[in-house]
């Protein structure tokens, strides 16, 4: 299993259109995507304008299949007006462990 992990912050301003958009991205993603394990969104406490997402994959070319996805081209344009220039980073990472 593959993990996409990102990491980013959004302009405040911009937090109602990030919020709706990656709203729709992970739950579009979780249902209509089989090879989508799983897609959390999360916030800090301490800063509310960071957020990070933990995308598990059943491989890479679900991943590859995701990035094709008109939902995800409609979080891209959302994102690209959102979220801060260079704030974000996606780490793709094996899976070794996982505690139910």
């Amino acid at each position: 299993m593959i993990a996409l992990i990102v990491s980013l912050n959004v302009h405040p301003e911009r937090m109602d259109a990030f919020l709706a958009a990656i709203t729709e991205n992970a739950r579009r993603t979780f249902e209509d995507e089989p090879g989508c394990l799983y897609f959390d969104v999360t916030q800090d406490t301490q800063d509310p304008t960071h957020f990070m997402f933990y995308e598990l994959y059943a491989d890479q070319a679900a991943i590859e299949a995701h990035r094709r996805m008109p939902h995800f081209a409609a979080w891209r344009a959302a994102a690209d007006v959102c979220v801060v220039p260079g704030s974000q980073k996606n780490t793709v990472c094996q899976r070794l462990q996982h505690h139910a």
